[in-house]
């Protein structure tokens, strides 16, 4: 068990407990963190404590990083919203709070072990029984995401994401209203240059990413946007959305500006604090099958946290 402790200085600012084990320690993500904190591995003060417990400063805090346990992705019977499936691929409406694929701390509950218990006719990738993941969805953000069962159709899949020929359009709530209609943005996109779990288009080095975008509905403090992805960058939405100035409602990695905190409308705030996510929902996924050659388009609404913010956006200006 590696230990580690944490003496947080008195000036600290006021911020979230596992922001700042984050911060402070470098290489685990906030995910795995948090996972930490909920498994009683993190101590305040020899207590334990909620991720969200606001760390003031002065406080001693351990965090203990248990050994890792090196295993196979294994089937799990966990419920899946499947769209489509055929003997090539499987498209299914990813929930919010559902990782994609296992990794340093998500052994289980990922959408890979779900797959591999429901999808009985696997042909294998790479000479493995798994399902190929050719792209992915941050884990609280909802949506269609499709997934290979054999290595002919990963493949091919992969080649359509890697030339960006796929139909990608995500539904987002961002703070403020765009002066125009229509826009887009693009830049690089890399490691943020003092915060490791962040990306930023300041970054020194990155990739390029270009996101288009249309406002479909005006709030008062709030609007509703479609983006379309011309790449695929991790974060994409999420960075080029708030380093423009309008950040997504709910986002717990990247800063809203305190225009949440500026809200006068109290209602509003008791629902974006209930949502627990940033309000991103990817809406449309569209490609060539690998197989019969013919564009499949799948589209579903956002799921009922996000969908009862909306409403209740509508009701406030109608």
């Amino acid at each position: 068990m590696n230990q580690t402790i944490l003496i947080c200085p008195p000036d600290t600012e006021p911020q979230r407990l596992d922001l700042y084990i984050c911060r402070e320690l470098g290489g685990e993500t906030r995910a795995t963190v948090q996972r930490l904190i909920e498994a009683g591995n993190v101590l305040v003060d020899g207590k334990t404590a909620r991720a969200s417990l606001k760390i003031k400063g002065g406080e001693r805090i351990l965090v203990e990083i248990p050994p890792p346990q090196p295993a196979e992705p294994q089937p799990e019977a966990i419920p899946l919203e499947v769209l489509y499936e055929d003997a090539d691929l499987i498209v299914i409406n990813k929930a919010a709070g559902m990782v994609v694929h296992p990794g340093a701390g998500n052994s289980s509950g990922t959408l890979v072990n779900a797959l591999l218990a429901h999808c009985r006719d696997l042909s294998g990738i790479g000479g493995e029984l798994r399902p190929g993941i050719v792209h992915r969805l941050d884990k609280d953000t909802s949506g269609v995401l499709v997934a290979a069962k054999n290595d002919r159709a990963h493949q091919s899949l992969s080649n359509q994401f890697s030339v960006h020929s796929v139909k990608r359009i995500y539904q987002a709530l961002i703070y403020g209203s765009p002066k125009e209609d229509t826009g887009k943005i693009e830049g690089i996109i890399g490691r943020h240059p003092t915060e490791r779990i962040r990306l930023s288009g300041k970054a020194k080095s990155g990739r390029h990413a270009v996101t288009r975008w249309r406002v479909k509905e005006r709030y008062a403090r709030v609007s509703l946007v479609e983006l379309r992805l011309e790449t695929g960058r991790t974060h994409q939405i999420r960075v080029h959305l708030s380093e423009a100035g309008f950040p997504l409602l709910g986002d717990p990695l990247y800063p809203d500006g305190g225009r949440f905190n500026n809200l006068a409308d109290t209602q509003l705030r008791k629902l974006i604090t209930a949502l627990g996510r940033q309000a991103l929902h990817a809406h449309t996924l569209g490609f060539i099958h690998p197989t019969t050659g013919e564009f499949l388009e799948f589209t579903t609404e956002p799921p009922e946290d996000m969908a009862t913010v909306i409403d209740y956006l509508r009701k406030s200006i109608a």
